[in-house]
């Protein structure tokens, strides 16, 4: 029914409680992926308050610019809830009550032992031209619509805002109305990392790559050490949709080389692992600064048994010595922050757990206790395997999380390259 050649949607959260530090919609991000094996893409992402005109406004807006709307919450039985009336208002339709929606609703409460008050029976208003949705879950029915918007064909959904409600009711009665009338179209994705070269060198690279391909939507982010490059693209089968994400990812993996350290979205400590696996490798971590943040993201991984042995958490320079055999007269002469003491924890540790291979980090985070001489920011890493110890020496900007992240990142990217 859809006029438009490629599908578009639009996702409307309705919720004033949505609109404070409190509540953030998790809904979106399910029915994003489900409207994405349809081939049907998410194109904006909307939060409303429960104001009947922001309401109408806001549908006015999605039914201008979007194929598909979906209205999430605002389905109950009091006078906040507001997701009806302001759909029918917007799409200048009437609403009628079922009387089926209300019978059931009074045997809902009855079957629980509870009188039901009359406000309940709102929930079983229903757009003229809808079908209800069941809701086994809870008190609110959905509502599946096709409609005409300024001469154009829509699809209107209202769903419950509660994900344990609203989810199964998207995936058991939405999904399989929409394959039935949604043109076929098919997407495909792929997700490249590129560790340790900053987002803006990496888009100043990719950018002339990509930007001939037209057809796929090319997205950068970026987060703790690592740029994330997400490719998408649309078309009439599957194959054709993956030749053309696949064509990108290749010539991107051309110019970035072993930089990208994923080409399906993997986690570079999924990267570390499978690596650390192949060459029947063990890991141990020393660890100052980042507090154990490294041992962490390596057991994050399911699996992460067969190849890390443990670590130690050495913030106190007498715990160093303990536990990792950091000389004292090393610390006292080059200070714990130096290139010398962190290759002393990788060696020492790797030896200790009697792993393959050892990582110490020693560094300051901050936001206090930096110097001129070593100031807020500085990292050092090292990677010991018993024949030789690689060290690297970073600054990292930001606050103290942010430099912990990049330091466990730059660790965990230096012990992928060994392994490569």
């Amino acid at each position: 029914i859809v006029n438009a050649e490629i599908v578009n949607a639009e996702i409307i959260a309705v919720g004033s409680e949505l609109l404070t530090p409190f509540r953030q919609d998790t809904n979106s991000l399910h029915i994003t992926e489900k409207l994405n094996q349809l081939g049907i893409a998410v194109d904006f992402k909307t939060v409303v308050g429960d104001s009947l005109s922001n309401l109408v406004s806001a549908a006015h807006v999605a039914f201008s610019r979007a194929d598909i709307v979906v209205f999430m919450g605002g389905l109950g039985p009091t006078e906040d809830d507001l997701t009806r009336e302001a759909v029918a208002e917007a799409l200048d339709l009437e609403m009628n009550r079922d009387p089926d929606i209300c019978e059931w609703l009074r045997r809902r409460f009855a079957s629980r032992g509870f009188p039901m008050a009359e406000n309940n029976l709102r929930q079983a208003d229903v757009i003229r031209g809808a079908e209800a949705l069941k809701n086994p879950r809870g008190t609110a029915p959905g509502q599946f619509l096709q409609a005409q918007f300024a001469g154009n064909n829509k699809i209107v959904m209202l769903l419950p805002g509660p994900p344990h409600e609203i989810l199964p009711m998207f995936d058991e009665q939405c999904m399989e109305r929409l394959r039935k009338i949604v043109p076929a179209h098919y997407m495909a994705k792929r997700e490249l990392r590129v560790a340790m070269i900053g987002e803006s060198e990496v888009d100043r690279r990719a950018a002339p790559i990509y930007k001939p391909h037209a057809g796929v939507q090319t997205t950068i982010l970026a987060h703790g050490g690592e740029v994330q490059l997400h490719l998408q693209a649309q078309a009439e089968s599957q194959e054709e949709a993956q030749k053309q994400v696949d064509l990108l990812a290749s010539q991107l993996e051309d110019e970035f080389e072993d930089s990208i350290f994923s080409a399906q979205g993997e986690s570079l400590e999924q990267i570390a692992g499978y690596y650390l696996q192949m060459r029947g490798a063990s890991l141990a971590v020393a660890e100052s600064c980042t507090g154990g943040m490294l041992a962490q993201r390596v057991t994050s991984v399911s699996g992460s048994s067969r190849y890390f042995l443990g670590g130690a958490v050495v913030y106190d320079n007498a715990i160093k010595t303990l536990l990792a055999g950091v000389p004292p007269l090393m610390i006292r002469e080059h200070g714990a922050v130096s290139r010398q003491v962190a290759a002393a924890l990788a060696e020492g540790i790797r030896e200790r757990c009697k792993a393959s291979l050892g990582i110490g980090i020693t560094g300051v985070a901050g936001p206090t206790g930096g110097t001129e001489e070593k100031p807020v920011g500085l990292v050092f890493h090292a990677l010991a395997d018993g024949i030789k110890t690689d060290v690297v020496e970073r600054r990292f900007p930001g606050d103290r999380e942010r430099i912990r992240y990049w330091a466990t990142t730059q660790a965990l990217d230096m012990l992928r390259r060994k392994l490569m």
